[in-house]
């Protein structure tokens, strides 16, 4: 449980610190679908959600790395359920072109994918700043974030996480 912990000081240079240390109680956030409706996560409280909250401006960061899970299915399992949230807020691009292009891939690949215009899940999660940022995160049936991770992603990150996500599978 240590490396769950992981102090400001150990995190990579180039990642943004959370406002809270982990694990912290979090709560289901009200976002919106790609289609601009209302929405909150799906299965919350019924498995463990694997969530890709991802600045579109910096949507290529950890690719190799989310490849590689999707590939091998690491975090695969009958109590984990996968979810992609875009940044909207902090990026240049215009949201409506975010949306379309995310809507192509949904269609391909059948990835539930959520909006977050406002930084309500930073603010509401104590993400602290996620601009420009990969945040791979992990949250627990019981609504606890047990695993977060900001910016390129290190191979002791990436152990890290393949750690964790075992205990939740």
């Amino acid at each position: 449980m240590a490396f769950v912990c992981t102090s400001v000081a150990a995190q990579d240079k180039n990642s943004k610190p959370l406002a809270e240390p982990l694990p912290h109680k979090v709560e289901n956030v009200e976002l919106l679908s790609l289609d601009n409706e209302t929405a909150k996560f799906p299965h919350w409280g019924e498995k463990h959600l694997l969530i890709f909250y991802v600045d579109p401006d910096k949507h290529s960061q950890n690719h190799e790395f989310t490849v590689e899970i999707e590939e091998n299915h690491a975090a695969a399992g009958e109590n984990i359920y996968g979810i992609g949230i875009l940044n909207l807020k902090d990026t240049w691009l215009p949201n409506s072109v975010v949306r379309t292009i995310a809507r192509k891939r949904t269609e391909k690949n059948g990835a539930t994918i959520l909006a977050d215009t406002e930084r309500a899940l930073a603010k509401k999660w104590g993400l602290g700043d996620c601009n420009n940022q990969f945040v791979l995160m992990l949250v627990s049936k019981d609504g606890e974030l047990v695993f977060c991770k900001k910016g390129e992603l290190s191979e002791a990150d990436k152990a890290d996480f393949y750690e964790m996500v075992k205990k939740y599978r």
